[in-house]
């Protein structure tokens, strides 16, 4: 048997903000490559992704919220949701798409079929407030499988975990009174969305980095607050929210990790996870804009979410 999914659809290559915009459809190819090339590819199991159904989004987006993206869809051109995000005609699809990803990644972990998922899917989806597009995310796909996980399947404890170099806050927004849910992540800050350094939690263990911090600094943030956060947690299951432009030759940012940090922290936080969630994880790319960086890194994710 497999162990690990990748979930995805070309549809998602199908949203486009605009060549000059950095969230291109270059960058599910960049991923799909370097796992071609490092010989990758052959060990997981593909499957293609189904769109989030409104039951699905109105678990952690308003009606109103759904219904207002739904309408906004254009039929020619594209429409402006916030300075940093647009949607041409298949960008509602394509947001469906992302977000169902994660939620059929529950589904098939939960189900025995896979141990983890990675969901190789665009837009990304962590700064997606319950009401409010931005950050170039249109729903949050991560907030989506985690609330599938526990409405749907009635789990009682999941976590997640950020390593995007922007603070996930539309995830927080979302999750930051639910007893069930713990968030872990790093962030750059002073930076977008400038948010994340208030309203610290035992359930809400975000930790700003100044720019210019590297893997070290992740390791002791790990260890440090991270590990025993997740330990006293006991989650059922595992999330990551895994942006990779915190990475030394991404210019979106000015952290300076490498390709063994997330390599590291995805084997670390995956420890956790067998001893208390029967080694499940479900992943979803957040950001990464380098594309070389991007793919080489994703394929390091992936590979210490495999085992392999």
């Amino acid at each position: 048997m497999k162990k690990l999914a990748i979930i995805s659809h070309p549809d998602c290559l199908l949203h486009e903000m605009g060549k000059w915009h950095p969230e291109s459809p270059e960058r599910l190819k960049a991923i799909s490559e370097a796992l071609i090339s490092s010989g990758l590819d052959s060990h997981f199991l593909h499957i293609e992704a189904i769109p989030a159904t409104d039951e699905q989004l109105e678990r952690v987006h308003s009606k109103a919220y759904v219904d207002e993206i739904t309408a906004s869809s254009p039929k020619t051109g594209s429409i402006e949701l916030d300075p940093d995000t647009s949607m041409n005609r298949h960008s509602l699809r394509a947001a469906r798409l992302a977000a169902g990803a994660v939620a059929l990644g529950v589904d098939e972990v939960l189900s025995g079929k896979i141990k983890s998922a990675f969901c190789n899917v665009r837009p990304p989806g962590h700064h997606a407030t319950r009401d409010r597009a931005m950050g170039f995310c249109i729903f949050n796909n991560v907030a989506v499988g985690v609330a599938h996980a526990l409405e749907k399947h009635g789990l009682e404890r999941v976590a997640i975990v950020d390593f995007d170099v922007h603070h996930g806050n539309g995830t927080e927004d979302i999750f930051g009174s639910e007893e069930r849910v713990l968030m872990a992540s790093i962030f750059q800050h002073p930076f977008y969305p400038y948010s994340g350094i208030s309203g610290r939690s035992e359930r809400m263990v975000n930790i700003p980095l100044p720019a210019g911090s590297n893997g070290r600094a992740l390791r002791e943030v790990v260890e440090t607050y991270w590990i025993p956060a997740l330990e006293s947690f006991k989650p059922q299951l595992i999330f990551f929210s895994a942006g990779f432009d915190a990475h030394v030759d991404d210019e979106m940012a000015g952290l300076a990790f490498v390709e063994e940090d997330y390599a590291w922290v995805t084997g670390r936080i995956a420890e956790i996870a067998q001893r208390h969630a029967e080694g499940r994880m479900v992943s979803t790319l957040e950001g990464g804009y380098e594309l070389h960086a991007l793919g080489r890194s994703a394929a390091a994710h992936i590979r210490a979410l495999a085992g392999l």
